[in-house]
């Protein structure tokens, strides 16, 4: 079972307040730019994102009834910003995966001790020319 939501409303109001500034900087995290599903609003998600080839996964920490999850799934995609750039993504896929095999060894272990065997696996957006950046 991943995180409890308590968790996830501690993190919204404080923790990711502390981490947003350095969020798109670090290996291993990004923040999500998503459009709320009714209020139509822009929010900003940290989360533990990782690379493989043009696609990008998410470790989804608090299951995928997260907002932030829902979101992206309704809208087809978000913008990621990771090492100091913003990247489109697009047709997010929810993935259950008990084994982790995404994962290198140090992650499984953490995803692994929290119940978090979901993620979601987005696609690098093509640009104007047709083309992945």
């Amino acid at each position: 079972m991943p995180l409890p939501l308590r968790i996830g409303r501690f993190n919204r109001l404080v923790t990711n307040r502390l981490t947003q500034p350095l969020a798109d900087h670090l290996p291993g995290f990004g923040i999500v730019s998503h459009r709320g599903r009714r209020s139509g609003r822009t929010y900003r998600t940290p989360v533990n994102v990782f690379r493989t080839g043009d696609d990008y996964i998410i470790a989804l920490t608090y299951g995928p009834q997260a907002d932030w999850v829902r979101n992206v799934l309704a809208a087809g995609g978000c913008e990621l910003f990771t090492r100091g750039r913003p990247i489109p993504l697009t047709c997010p896929c929810l993935v259950t995966d008990p084994r982790m095999r995404w994962a290198q060894l140090p992650v499984r272990l953490v995803l692994g001790a929290i119940g978090a065997d979901q993620y979601l696996r987005l696609s690098r957006a093509p640009t104007a020319r047709g083309a992945p950046r």
